[in-house]
C-alpha cells in the first residue's frame, strides 16, 4: 500500500500521558503505568489499530521528544516513514502551528529571532541505546528519549565511573556478625571496579577470621596482609613499579579490583596490626590504587578498626534484615556521634545498605529502611539472591534487580565523597 494511501494515527505525548486518534477520528487517552514507557503504549496501541484493518498504518507522534512518523505492521513491526505526505490538520492542533504547514503561509509580519550560533564543542553527547524497542528505532534513526529508570542508572553509572585526584577509603563497618560487611565490601569494590576502570582494592582488615579471601577469586600467589607488610617501605620506594603490588593482592579477573586478604586461619593474636603498622599499608594502598575498600572486623576497639575509621572518607553500614543486626547499625553510628566532630560527620554522611538475606523479609526490609531515613546521608535496599549467599561473590551472577541495587549503593557512596 502507498503511503498516500495507508491510514494514519496520532499521537501526541505529554509525560506520562498521551492523546491517541485513529484514521476515523476517534480519540482515546493512552497513561502508562509507573516504571513503564508512554512511547511503548503508543507502539502497541498503533499495532493492535494495523492488526484490527488488516494492513500497515502510518503513525505520527508529535510531544516532549519532537515528531516522528513511522509504518507499524500488523505484526508489530516498526520502520521509518518515508518523506511525509502533507500534513492533515488535526483538529487537537493550534491554529497558528497549524498555518505554518499549509504552502503559502505568509510569516513576513513576525520579527525574526536573533540568530545565535551553537558551540561545535560543547554539544552534549547522546548515549543510542543498546537494547530493547528504543534501540530498535535507533537503528533507522529515530532517537526517543529514555525512560526515567533509565536515565536513573545512566546517572548512577556515571557517578560509579567517577575518578577523583588523590585515593579515596571507605569502610564498611558495623558490630555484629553475619550483616553483610564482606559481600557489600565486595559489591561495592565490583561495581567501582566494572564502571571506573581498575584501580580499586578490597582489603580485609580484620584481626579474627576475615572471610574476603573465601568468597573471591585467589590470584597467582597465596598471599595475606602479613605478607605485605614486611614488604611496604620498598614497595613505597621511587623505583618500585606499579606491578609489583600484584606479588600481595588477588585480582579479580570479571570484575576488575583487586582483594588483599587476611589469613581466616590464623587467631587475632597472631595478626594483629598496630595502628603505625596500619598507616603503612595505607600509604601503599594510596599509591596503587584510586579507591579502597575495608572490609572491618567486629571488634570496633581494636587499633587497626578505629584507624581505619580515621582514615576513612565514607562510611558504608551493611545491615539485614534482622532486628539485632540494625540495631547495631544504630548503635554505632550513635557511639561514632558521641565520639568527635569527624566521627559524627562520617556518621551523618553514611550510606546504609540493608540487605535482604531471605525471600519473604520484604516487609521487615522496608521497615529498616524506613527506621534509618532520617540518621544518614542514604539508605539504599539489596533485594534477595540466591547469587549473594555463598560462593564467590561475582555481579555476573547476580540478577538484573540485584544488580542494579548494587550499582545504587555504588553511586550513593561516590557521591558522598
Amino acid at each position: 500500500m502507498s503511503l498516500d494511501m495507508m491510514p494514519r494515527v496520532y499521537a501526541t505525548v505529554a509525560g506520562s500521558d498521551a492523546t491517541f486518534t485513529t484514521p476515523d477520528g476517534h480519540r482515546e487517552s493512552l497513561m502508562a503505568a509507573p516504571g513503564e514507557d508512554i512511547r511503548q503504549k503508543i507502539l502497541e496501541r498503533t499495532a493492535a489499530e494495523a492488526q484490527r484493518r488488516g494492513n500497515a498504518v502510518e503513525l505520527v507522534t508529535s510531544g516532549d521528544s519532537g515528531d516522528h512518523h513511522l509504518v507499524v505492521g500488523t505484526n508489530g513491526t516498526i520502520a521509518a516513514s518515508p518523506v511525509p505526505r502533507r500534513e492533515r490538520i488535526q483538529p487537537s492542533q493550534p491554529r497558528e502551528e497549524v498555518s505554518e504547514q499549509v504552502p503559502g503561509y505568509d510569516r513576513s509580519d513576525r520579527v525574526p529571532e536573533p540568530h545565535t550560533r551553537k558551540s561545535f564543542i560543547s554539544a552534549p553527547v547522546t548515549e543510542r541505546p543498546t537494547g530493547g524497542w528504543r534501540a530498535a528505532l535507533a537503528r533507522i534513526g529515530i532517537l526517543i528519549a529514555p525512560a526515567p529508570a533509565e536515565v536513573a542508572r545512566a546517572q548512577d553509572e556515571r557517578s560509579a565511573s567517577l575518578q577523583w585526584a588523590g585515593c579515596r577509603t571507605i569502610a564498611v563497618v558495623n558490630g555484629k556478625g553475619g550483616v553483610g560487611k564482606t559481600m557489600t565490601t565486595a559489591m561495592i569494590a565490583a561495581m567501582f571496579g566494572r564502571h571506573g576502570g581498575g584501580n580499586v582494592l578490597a582489603w580485609d582488615n580484620n584481626d579474627t577470621r576475615g572471610t574476603l579471601g573465601w568468597r573471591t577469586e585467589q590470584g597467582l600467589y597465596d598471599t595475606t596482609v602479613r605478607d605485605l607488610l614486611p614488604s611496604a617501605n620498598q614497595l613505597l620506594e621511587p623505583t618500585a613499579s606499579v606491578s609489583d603490588i600484584a606479588r600481595f593482592v588477588h585480582h579479580q579477573t570479571a570484575d576488575r579490583y583487586d582483594v588483599l586478604r587476611s589469613n581466616p586461619e590464623l587467631l587475632a593474636t597472631d595478626q594483629k596490626i598496630s595502628q603505625p603498622e596500619f598507616d603503612l599499608l595505607m600509604q601503599v594502598a594510596a599509591r596503587y590504587y584510586r579507591i579502597v575498600i575495608l572490609d572491618s572486623g567486629n571488634d570496633e576497639s581494636a587499633d587497626r578498626w578505629l584507624r581505619m575509621v580515621d582514615s576513612s572518607s565514607q562510611l558504608v553500614v551493611p545491615t539485614t534484615t534482622s532486628p539485632e543486626s540494625a540495631e547495631s547499625a544504630a548503635l554505632l553510628l550513635d557511639a561514632l556521634r558521641q565520639r568527635d566532630a569527624r566521627s559524627r560527620n562520617l556518621a551523618d554522611n553514611t550510606v546504609v545498605v540493608v540487605t535482604q538475606a531471605e525471600r519473604s523479609g520484604s516487609e521487615a526490609a522496608r521497615a529498616i529502611v524506613d527506621g534509618f531515613v532520617d540518621q544518614v546521608r542514604a539508605v539504599e535496599r539489596v533485594p534477595f539472591d540466591p547469587a549473594l549467599k555463598s560462593g564467590h561473590l561475582r555481579l555476573n551472577n547476580l540478577r538484573p534487580a540485584t544488580n542494579a541495587a548494587w550499582l545504587r549503593v555504588a553511586a550513593a557512596v561516590a557521591r558522598g565523597l
